[in-house]
C-alpha cells in the first residue's frame, strides 16, 4: 500500500485524469483516453482475441516459409513465356495496350517504347507442360511440385508501396504484416522461438532497400513483429549476456523486472506490458534455442551440395534456405525469407541472370528437402516479389541489352506443400504479358487463399482499432479454390 502511495503522489493532472479513467470510468471513457495508442490496441486484443484464436475450420498448413524477391523479379525472364513478343521485338507498344496500365514516373520522359523479347530460351518442363526459363534450371526441374501462378496483380507501381501491399495489405505502412497476423491469430507451435523469423540477403546488383515496416506488427502487439535473424557471430542482436553477467544473474535480473513490471500492470491496465514481458521470457529462451536453430555445422556434406556452396557462407540466400528449414523443423509459424536484387531498369540480361543463379538452387532444394523429411506436406513454401516488368524496355534497346520497368498488370509466383494444388499452371496474361485475361489472382485473393491454407477465414480475422475493424484483405479478397488441393 506505500508503494502504491508514493506512486499515487508522484502523478501529475494528464496521470491522475488517466488514472481516474481507469478506476471509475467506464470501459468507454478508458477506451476515449487511449485510443491511437498501444493500450487501445491491447484493449481491443484482449476483447475479439476469443473470437479468432485459433482456426476456424481445419487447416491445411500449419508453417510458411516465404522467399520474397525484393525488387520485382521478370515474368518475361522466368515464367510468362511470350513468344509473339519476338515479332514485335523493337517494334512500339500499340497505345491500346500501353494505355490499359500505370507506367511509372521513371519512363515519364521516353518517347518511344519499344517491346522487347526475352534473350533466354524457354522450354516446357514435366506433366505440367510448364513453361520456365533457361535461367532456372533447378526450379524447372522440380516444376511438378509447383503451382505456377502467372495471373498475379496489384494496385502499387513503387517498391516500398507494392512490397507493403503485398505483406500488410496495404500500401501505407502501419499494418500489421502477414506474419503478424498469422501470429496473432494462431499463436505459436515452439515456445522457445519466435512465431514470425525473417533473414535477408542481399543479390548482386541494384539492391531496392527494405523497409522493416514489412514485418511490423502494426497495430497489434509488439510480440507479434517479426524478429531478424542477423548473419554473423550474433544472430540476434543484444541476445547474449554482456561480458561478466551470467546466466543466472540474467534470471534473477528478469524476476525482478517482472515483479516491477506486473506492478505496473495492475496500476495501469495497460495489456502492452504483458507483451514485454512476454518478450523478456522470450528472449532469456533464445539464448539457448536461437544458437541450436542456426547452427548448421552438423549439416551432412549431401546437404550443401543440395543447396549449393553458397550455404556455406552465412547470409547468403543460400544458407538463409538451409537456415529456414531447420526453423521449420522447429516449428515456426512464418519464416520470411527476402532476397534483394531484382529491380533490373538497365543491364538486365547481365543482372537477372547473376540474380537467378543466387536463388535457383537453394529455392528447389529448400522444396525437396522439406519433401524428403516429410515436411511439404503441412509447409506452405511460397516464391515471388511485389510485381512484374514492362514488356517493352526502359531506355535504350540495343542487340544485347534492356531494361524493363515496373508493371503491376500481372507477375507471376509459385507455391507448393501446404495444402495447395500442383502440378499446374494457374491464370494467363495476354501475347504482351501486360494485362490478365484468365484467372486474375489480386494480391489480396492470393493473401485470402494464404490464410484460408492456415483454416483461418480471412473476413473474421479482425482486430478493433481506433475504432474500425481491421483485417489483412482488408475489405476485399476472395479465397482462390483453383489454387487449393
Amino acid at each position: 500500500m506505500e508503494d502504491l502511495k508514493k506512486v499515487m503522489t508522484q502523478l501529475n493532472r494528464r496521470d491522475f485524469l488517466t488514472k481516474a479513467g481507469l478506476g471509475f470510468g467506464s470501459i468507454a471513457l478508458s477506451s476515449i483516453m487511449q485510443a491511437g495508442g498501444r493500450g487501445a490496441a491491447g484493449n481491443a486484443e484482449a476483447a475479439v482475441a476469443p473470437l479468432v484464436r485459433g482456426p476456424h475450420f481445419s487447416p491445411k498448413a500449419k508453417r510458411i516459409i516465404y522467399l520474397f524477391q525484393s525488387g520485382g523479379p521478370s515474368q518475361l525472364e522466368t515464367f510468362d513465356y511470350k513468344p509473339a513478343l519476338a515479332k514485335w521485338h523493337g517494334q512500339e507498344i500499340p497505345d491500346s495496350i500501353k494505355g490499359t496500365q500505370r507506367n511509372s514516373g521513371m519512363v515519364a520522359g521516353q518517347s518511344t517504347f519499344p517491346l522487347v523479347k526475352s534473350i533466354y530460351d524457354f522450354k516446357q518442363y514435366g506433366q505440367s507442360g510448364a513453361w520456365v526459363s533457361e535461367l532456372l534450371p533447378y526450379t524447372a526441374a522440380i516444376v511438378d511440385e509447383l503451382c505456377i501462378v502467372k495471373s498475379v496483380y496489384t494496385e502499387a507501381i513503387n517498391h516500398e508501396p507494392a512490397v507493403m501491399f503485398v505483406q500488410t495489405g496495404s500500401q501505407q505502412s502501419g499494418r500489421p504484416s502477414m506474419g503478424s497476423w498469422l501470429s496473432y491469430g494462431l499463436g505459436s507451435d515452439n515456445e522457445n522461438l519466435p512465431h514470425f523469423m525473417v533473414l535477408i540477403s542481399k543479390g548482386v546488383s541494384g539492391d531496392q532497400p527494405l523497409s522493416t515496416a514489412a514485418w511490423a506488427n502494426g497495430f497489434l502487439a509488439s510480440h507479434h513483429q517479426g524478429v531478424q535473424l542477423q548473419a554473423g557471430k550474433d544472430p540476434v542482436l543484444y541476445l547474449q549476456n554482456p561480458y561478466g553477467v551470467h546466466k543466472e544473474d540474467r534470471r534473477h535480473a528478469l524476476d525482478r523486472i517482472r515483479e516491477l513490471n506486473e506492478h505496473q500492470f495492475t496500476l495501469w491496465g495497460d495489456p502492452e506490458i504483458q507483451s514485454k514481458i512476454s518478450q523478456y521470457e522470450m528472449a532469456y529462451r533464445m539464448q539457448t534455442s536461437v544458437p541450436d536453430a542456426v547452427d548448421t555445422s552438423g549439416e551432412p556434406d549431401y546437404i550443401y551440395k543440395m543447396y549449393g556452396e553458397d550455404a556455406r557462407k552465412p547470409g547468403t540466400f543460400a544458407a538463409n534456405c538451409l537456415l529456414a528449414r531447420r526453423m521449420a523443423e522447429r516449428d515456426v509459424k512464418f519464416i520470411q525469407l527476402y532476397h534483394m536484387g531484382w529491380d533490373q531498369h538497365g543491364d538486365l540480361p547481365k543482372n537477372i541472370a547473376k540474380q537467378a543463379r543466387d536463388v535457383d538452387q537453394a529455392s528447389a532444394a529448400l522444396v525437396k528437402d522439406l519433401q524428403q523429411r516429410g515436411l511439404l506436406e503441412d509447409t506452405l513454401v511460397v516464391w515471388g516479389g511485389e510485381f512484374g516488368r514492362t514488356s517493352f524496355s526502359q531506355g535504350k534497346l540495343t542487340a544485347d541489352n534492356y531494361g524493363r520497368d515496373h508493371h503491376p498488370g500481372c507477375f507471376s509466383m509459385w507455391m507448393t506443400g501446404g495444402g495447395i494444388k500442383t502440378g499446374q499452371v494457374y491464370g494467363e496474361t495476354d501475347e504482351f504479358s501486360y494485362n490478365v485475361v484468365k484467372d486474375g489472382v489480386h494480391v489480396h485473393d492470393f493473401q485470402a487463399t494464404l490464410l484460408h491454407l492456415f483454416g483461418l477465414d480471412h473476413e473474421k480475422l479482425v482486430f478493433k482499432h481506433q475504432g474500425r475493424r481491421y483485417r489483412l484483405t482488408d475489405v476485399h479478397g476472395k479465397v482462390v479454390k483453383g489454387l487449393i488441393a
